[in-house]
């Protein structure tokens, strides 16, 4: 298979100028990344961005990605776009640490505050819906024949009250991540940053909150604490589980896309069956949950103030 990095290299060494040293970093599910150090002891980010990943449904438009990485990068959150090449960026290197589950749950206020800076920031040019996502997953699985995980048909009726229910009162939409994976979250001296802006459009924050809880793996006491941190009340909480379960539900049929239509990717040997078949079994969890109902209630209600 042809090395997208090195199919890059000698651009990126012509535009710095300067000798170069690559190294590959893992972690990633779909593009390719890398760090770059200068002889000087410059070093950047190189994300050459796979268009295979756009072409089956997985990330929005690459040139849409990189306006948006520029948005994000205005509103002081996102890596600062040092150079454009073509189908590649290179980018500021945030000197951090990428959070694991355990960091998230220890830095949930840290974290809540750089999803405010983000969405207080440059809309996007585009805008995401979870629901029209879920659509578009499952025409795919069937227009290409993809087995969905066992039972999956059956819970598509509780994903469609709970998107009504959502529909009753909707919140102004901002620019939002919408893929918070824990090692998308850089600890930084000065906050928390965020990278990798693949799935990014403007959509309802809640369910950028829920996206980062069901990722963490967050029990309803923390979720509770991320909404808590990120409105200053407990008002939408029923909302953000709500999109917790939405979350795990799509992302299930993004990794049994991304395995039926790309099949290799910036982690060979990943199983992606593996994880879709572990997102889903969380969300059955949660609709068959005895709150399930309540949730639904809660964001039918008038609300406050």
């Amino acid at each position: 298979m042809p090395d997208p990095v090195g199919d890059v290299r000698d651009v990126v060494a012509g535009w710095a100028g300067r000798p170069l040293t690559f190294t590959r970093i893992t972690g990633g599910l779909s593009h390719h990344v890398a760090r770059i150090d200068s002889a000087d002891g410059e070093r950047w980010i190189l994300r050459v961005l796979d268009p295979r990943i756009t072409e089956a449904g997985l990330g929005i438009p690459l040139d849409q990605e990189i306006a948006n990485t520029v948005a994000a990068a205005a509103a002081g959150v996102g890596p600062r776009v040092v150079h454009v090449l073509p189908g590649a960026l290179v980018l500021e290197y945030v000197e951090g640490v990428a959070l694991d589950v355990p960091a998230v749950a220890a830095r949930i206020e840290e974290v809540a505050a750089a999803c405010r800076r983000l969405h207080a920031g440059p809309r996007f040019g585009n805008d995401f819906s979870i629901f029209r996502t879920l659509r578009d997953y499952l025409a795919r699985c069937r227009a290409h024949d993809l087995a969905l995980p066992a039972g999956f048909e059956d819970v598509l009726p509780l994903a469609y009250e709970i998107e009504a229910a959502l529909a009753r009162r909707p919140l102004p939409s901002v620019p939002c991540h919408n893929d918070l994976i824990c090692g998308n979250l850089i600890a930084t001296g000065d906050g928390v940053r965020i990278v990798d802006y693949q799935l990014s459009g403007n959509n309802d924050p809640c369910f950028e909150l829920g996206d980062i809880a069901a990722e963490a793996g967050f029990d309803p006491g923390q979720v509770v604490r991320l909404t808590r941190a990120y409105f200053g009340d407990d008002e939408h909480v029923p909302r953000v589980r709500l999109n917790l379960i939405m979350a795990n539900l799509t992302w299930t049929l993004w990794f049994v896309v991304h395995q039926g239509l790309v099949r290799s990717g910036a982690m060979p040997g990943f199983d992606y069956s593996a994880e879709a078949a572990g997102k889903f079994a969380q969300a059955v969890r949660d609709l068959g949950d005895p709150s399930f109902g309540r949730l639904l209630d809660g964001v039918r209600k008038p609300r406050t103030g």
